[in-house]
């Protein structure tokens, strides 16, 4: 049966001895420990004990569960709270290593009460009277060296307590901290208490032999893992994909890296949010649900309003709300938050994911390349401390590319450099029939795949992916498209036909989207009028006319840029997630059966 005690007594009620009696009290341990050297092999858990530490590692799961329960009703039905309601912490466990981290091997500070809580992720014992467990919490790790002679127990009561503690239950920790023999920093309780208990049987690193094993501990213990390295996920405990998209919760529990991975995706939105700020910007909210679909050329969710027994889109973009506040006179703005594109799932696109935007008054596209390049290049070498960086873009199976964030990036025309790859000659009036034609035999002669409705718009797409992303491993910017795929960049004003747009590609994706904005209202109703015409040839990413916004941009948008970056494919690439489920903490999944 599974042992707990209640809440241990508070700090405040125990008493230091006077100093003699400390110093004899520290020979007298010295001494033991020295004889409990040499006698340990004769000071062995008893069977039964030991049988039941190593029926919990064999047992069937559904039993171990069952036998929690069990155990736990029979504490509540002798008085017993086996989910105690409060514990004091002097400090945390990362507070505890900063502080403690440079004593000396076999130092211990003795005269120091200190109270931890986390959770145990390994147990391990040497004799009935010392038991070893590995204490996590808040991304850190020390050891728990339970020695009966440190104990408030007896050592019958000692050893029967300690058996009961299970691998995963949440533990309060009061006494002294020091280092091992071995040099590990470790604190040394006077009580253990079990403050939450797990039910489920953990599970373990999946080895087939003892090479393999001595292996995983090597490359555990080797292979601390940071931004902008690789990762290598066969090291995880838990390894099955399934499970750690389904229950994050034992993602983080059980490999340690996953945390890493969710704390640098903090930083990035963190470094973004500073940088910002100290230009001039302020984080605005915009509505998450809208009227009209607009900002973007994708397929929105559809909601109902029950009090207003009207329709709503999920929004696919923030854009045309914060250009409304531009022409409010809030004059640099961004926001960071949630959009929802109703389209197909990959290993690089959700339908949910986070957007980062910004608008900048009386700036274009030109000054938006440099604000960006800085942003990038200072946040990757803040969070890894180089510009160059290592990804898996092709899997962990493959081998790892280098992508280097050093400024300047590369700059393409995204015509002129499709013309001269492709050799081809594209005509100049890209809303004629002539260049549709001419554009889809483009596709048909390099076997490019389009599928239907066959719109200029997105046969000129699928070429720049085949033969210019492609290219795109280092940051490169993608320049000056075509108006037709442009319907809300500003004209460019030295190039007819054409637009002052960029799309900042990285590893062959799209990083960012940004242009120098239109604000003349009459060509903003045409180029609405324009996608309203591939609309009705079938494609239902088309941008729809947005009466309200062309109102808005009649009472005056100054000269202004704005881009767009997804934070999900930014943290992919600097934590080496080549899925992107494995940067959301909660991705969508199919229910299972």
């Amino acid at each position: 049966m599974d042992s707990f005690v209640s809440e241990p007594r508070p700090a405040s009620y125990e008493t230091l001895s006077n100093n003699v009696l400390k110093r004899e009290r520290r020979a007298r341990e010295r001494q033991v420990r020295e004889e409990e050297k040499k006698k340990v092999t004769t000071n062995k858990i008893p069977e039964n004990q030991r049988q039941q530490v190593a029926n919990d590692d064999t047992m069937d799961p559904t039993q171990f569960l069952s036998n929690r329960i069990k155990s736990l009703a029979l504490l509540k039905e002798s008085g017993v709270n086996p989910y105690p309601h409060k514990f004091d912490i002097s400090m945390s466990i990362t507070e505890f290593i900063d502080k403690y981290r440079s004593l000396h091997v076999g130092e211990h500070v003795e005269n120091t009460e200190i109270s931890l809580a986390g959770r145990i992720l390994n147990k391990r014992s040497s004799s009935s009277k010392l038991y070893f467990y590995d204490l996590h919490g808040n991304g850190a790790k020390i050891q728990v060296m339970a020695d009966a002679r440190h104990s408030d127990m007896d050592e019958n009561e000692f050893c029967k307590y300690h058996s009961g503690v299970k691998r995963g239950d949440i533990v309060g920790i009061c006494r002294f901290p020091g280092k091992s023999q071995r040099g590990e920093l470790s604190i040394f309780p006077r009580s253990l208490v079990v403050l939450t208990p797990c039910l489920h049987m953990l599970p373990r690193h999946a080895i087939t032999s003892n090479s393999d094993e001595a292996q995983s501990k090597k490359k555990t213990r080797n292979h601390s893992w940071t931004p902008g390295i690789t990762r290598n996920p066969e090291t995880y405990i838990l390894r099955d994909q399934e499970t750690r998209y389904r229950q994050r919760y034992l993602d983080l529990m059980l490999n340690s890296e996953v945390q890493k991975i969710f704390r640098t995706r903090a930083k990035i939105i963190s470094y973004s949010r500073d940088f910002l700020d100290n230009l001039g910007f302020i984080e605005v909210e915009t509505p998450a649900m809208t009227m009209t679909v607009g900002g973007a050329a994708a397929r929105p969710f559809i909601t109902h309003h029950n009090e207003l027994d009207m329709k709503l889109y999920m929004r696919i973009s923030p854009e045309l709300y914060l250009k409304k506040l531009v022409v409010g006179g809030l004059d640099r703005v961004y926001e960071i938050g949630k959009v929802f594109r109703n389209e197909g799932m990959n290993l690089t696109h959700l339908p949910e994911f986070t957007m980062f935007e910004f608008y900048m008054a009386y700036a274009d596209y030109n000054d938006l390349m440099d604000i960006i390049e800085k942003l990038l290049s200072g946040m990757v070498k803040e969070l890894t401390g180089s510009h160059k960086i290592k990804y898996h873009g092709n899997g962990f199976d493959s081998e790892p590319v280098e992508i280097d964030f050093t400024p300047p990036f590369r700059r393409i025309d995204l015509i002129e450099e499709l013309e001269s790859r492709a050799n081809l000659s594209i005509p100049k009036d890209l809303s004629s029939e002539t260049a549709n034609k001419f554009l889809l035999e483009a596709c048909e002669k390099f076997d490019v795949k389009c599928p239907a409705p066959h719109t200029t718009t997105r046969l000129l797409d699928k070429l720049v992916g085949h033969f210019l992303e492609e290219t795109c491993i280092n940051p490169t910017f993608i320049i000056n498209h075509p108006e037709i795929m442009s319907p809300l960049a500003k004209w460019h004003r030295s190039k007819p036909g054409l637009t002052e747009r960029f799309e900042l590609f990285v590893n062959k994706r799209e990083l960012c989207n940004a242009y120098t904005e239109l604000n003349d209202p009459q060509v903003q109703r045409q180029r609405f009028a324009e996608q309203l015409k591939d609309r009705q040839l079938g494609d239902d990413e088309a941008m729809v006319l947005d009466e309200s916004f062309c109102s808005c941009l009649e009472y005056g948008l100054p000269p202004t840029a704005g881009l767009g970056m997804g934070i999900d494919r930014l943290a992919m690439l600097l934590t080496d997630s080549p899925n992107v489920k494995e940067v959301i903490l909660f991705p969508a999944m199919k229910p299972q059966d």
